[in-house]
């Protein structure tokens, strides 16, 4: 005789936890006003049971719903063609996998743990995409406590507390490096930036470069010591003994493209500048920006992946890195 295993319900999981089934049911929901212990584990109770809820059988694979923060001052500033591409992307993998996506501008400047709860709540999701926002101590334990997955979106977490996906700075930044040593250059600049750990991998694979190439000299300059045109001023005047520039993201480098190759620079010809990124712009610059692309829509699509597979249970922290490829352009000449 076949025997038809019955479907856990929200009574299940109730009386497994000792807690109403109206506690049960607004823990699932994400509703305010439900703690964090409570809220984390009513979920982990309903994956051991294989709950699913109505509205979550309805679509294919379960409807999950999702909430990314964008920050508004990178959507509205020359970085704009970059986040743009992420959102792309994370559109379009939600779409693919029924994902509800709810995409948020807020101002990186005064985000908080309150904030990024409230947003949260208000979407009804059951995690969170957090773009060019980096981990904080306070974020990566209330994730693990009240198991609402955070993934990094354009970001990374050295302690790996929270899953991230990035481009492949490291190896990007090696890449340009690379390219400029090919090309004969031995004493060669990078301009950084250095506040987040996605950037400074980018100075580490500068470092890594130039360390494993004989009589190769790395001049570091940080944005917090020069500003970009301060920096060009100094390259123009001859205060710097370097003949190639590695810098940090594109809009710094086009900054400079019209001082380093106008009509009345001092510099050679041979004078060489590679940036990363491959923003709209360093298509448009005049001399096109030899660059290093990133794959922004990768990135996104990857972030969305990512976070369904924790709000499907995954445990495990991931660091995805997305490739990236060098862009030839036309600042880059042979010594």
């Amino acid at each position: 005789m076949l025997v038809t295993q019955k479907r856990s319900n929200q009574t299940d999981i109730a009386q497994r936890l000792g807690v109403s089934v109206s506690t049960v049911s607004r823990a699932l929901a994400n509703e305010i006003g439900i703690s964090d212990t409570v809220r984390r584990d009513v979920q982990r109770m309903a994956r051991t049971l294989g709950y699913k809820s109505k509205h979550s059988m309805a679509g294919a694979g379960g409807d999950k719903r999702a909430v990314a923060l964008v920050p508004l001052g990178s959507a509205t500033s020359g970085l704009s063609g970059f986040y743009f591409g992420i959102v792309e992307g994370m559109r379009a993998q939600a779409a693919a996998l029924g994902v509800a996506l709810d995409v948020r501008l807020v101002n990186e400047s005064v985000v908080t743990l309150d904030l990024i709860k409230k947003q949260i709540a208000q979407a009804g999701a059951g995690g969170v995409l957090l773009a060019g926002i980096d981990a904080w101590d306070e974020l990566a334990a209330w994730s693990e406590e009240a198991d609402v997955p955070v993934v990094l979106v354009n970001g990374s977490d050295p302690g790996m507390r929270v899953s991230s996906v990035s481009p492949a700075n490291f190896y990007g930044a090696f890449m340009a490096t690379q390219r400029l040593l090919d090309a004969g250059h031995r004493k060669i600049l990078h301009y950084t930036h250095s506040y987040r750990p996605t950037i400074r991998q980018r100075q580490r694979g500068f470092e890594t470069a130039i360390g494993r190439t004989p009589g190769a000299i790395g001049t570091i300059v940080n944005t917090d010591q020069r500003l970009t045109k301060e920096l060009l001023g100094d390259i123009l005047a001859g205060r710097h003994d370097f003949t190639a520039a590695f810098i940090w993201n594109d809009i710094a480098a086009v900054e400079m493209l019209e001082g380093l190759y106008g009509p009345q620079s001092p510099l050679p010809p041979t004078f060489s500048i590679v940036g990363f990124d491959d923003l709209p712009l360093a298509s448009m610059a005049t001399p096109r920006l030899s660059t290093i692309r990133v794959d922004r829509e990768a990135i996104g699509r990857g972030a969305v992946r990512l976070l369904a597979e924790h709000i499907d249970g995954e445990r495990a922290v991931q660091q995805l890195e997305i490739g990236v490829t060098m862009v030839e352009g036309e600042t880059v000449f042979a010594v």
